[in-house]
């Protein structure tokens, strides 16, 4: 059911949509000359940019440095207090500024001009000072703003937002950056457990359970209970996993249990993973097996177990 608030909410959206879809239309050479500038910076890039400007700068400078371009935001006002040193001749200045006139630029601006440090303008105005003074312009289009007013940024912060957006996942692609140098940079929170890789969480050496096939079972049951996870790898005289004991396999193995071998109770082909595969895979291994354990095997040394990894490993870190 419509009304005035839904209606004015979707005309917003639309407006902005159109003019992502405006500026998609009018990237040109100078974009490639952004990149280029960008992508043989040897220092970092420095975002700059006040009010609006400025909080869009600080997400695109994040975007930046998450994606592989180490990148940092500098307050202008800040800059004109000190932060100016932070600048090296090695770095690229991104100034972003719609209008391309905000006098809190101006003394960035000028240190960028007589140290020659490359510095790109984002803004909508080509004849403004930041355009001129800019060695290299990407030019907004100027579709007005979203609001009846027209002057609250609504479609100019939304540009130079996929504007920044843009400059990240083209260098990111460029430089092929994956989601395993993502996950560096992002250790923490669900995102960083998504991109866990089994090796990063499972236990090795000595805290794996193994016993040998012709193991007693009183031998079995010790691994078991010393290494706390209820289940215990058997392997061959080869040192090649050949199967599992588990709490299930104890109790069907119940009766005459203690004068049976490894061999006689365990589970054979046991279900096993790869130490790269993501986390989340293992995670959705052990659900649809409704197991608790998985043991690692690399596929460079077939069938030799090198880990475990234990549901409570993925669970610490976030999935589930």
């Amino acid at each position: 059911m419509s009304t005035p608030f839904l209606d004015t909410a979707a005309r917003v959206i639309r407006t902005e949509a159109e003019a992502l879809n405006t500026l998609a239309d009018s990237l040109d050479a100078r974009f490639r000359e952004a990149i280029d500038l960008l992508r043989n910076c040897r220092g970092r890039v420095i975002v700059t940019g006040i009010g609006k400007s400025g909080h869009i700068g600080n997400k695109i400078a994040a975007t930046f440095a998450s994606t592989g371009t180490p990148a940092q935001f500098v307050h202008p006002a800040e800059a004109s207090h000190g932060d100016l040193g932070m600048i090296t001749r090695d770095d690229v200045v991104l100034a972003i500024s719609n209008g391309g006139e905000a006098a809190e630029l101006a003394n960035l601006i000028a240190y960028s001009r007589r140290f020659d440090i490359p510095l790109i303008g984002l803004t909508s105005q080509e004849k403004s000072t930041l355009a001129r003074q800019s060695d290299v312009i990407l030019l907004l289009p100027q579709t007005g703003e979203a609001c009846n007013t027209g002057v609250v940024p609504t479609n100019s912060t939304t540009m130079t937002l996929a504007m920044g957006d843009a400059l990240a996942v083209a260098l990111m692609e460029h430089r092929q950056f994956t989601a395993e140098h993502f996950r560096d940079f992002h250790p923490g929170g669900k995102l960083g457990a998504q991109l866990s890789r089994v090796r990063d969480l499972m236990h090795t050496g000595d805290a794996v359970p193994l016993v040998a096939e012709d193991a007693a079972m009183s031998d079995a049951l010790m691994e078991i209970a010393g290494k706390g996870f209820g289940v215990v790898g058997v392997t061959n005289a080869e040192g090649k996993l050949t199967g599992i004991i588990t709490n299930g396999d104890l109790s069907r193995h119940m009766e005459g249990l203690m004068q049976q071998r490894a061999r006689d109770v365990m589970t054979p082909s046991p279900v096993t993973i790869d130490p790269d595969a993501l986390a989340e895979r293992a995670m959705g291994v052990m659900n649809a097996k409704k197991i608790t354990c998985l043991l690692v095997v690399d596929p460079a040394e077939p069938d030799r177990p090198c880990g475990l990894l234990h549901i409570h490993d993925c669970l610490r870190v976030g999935l589930g």
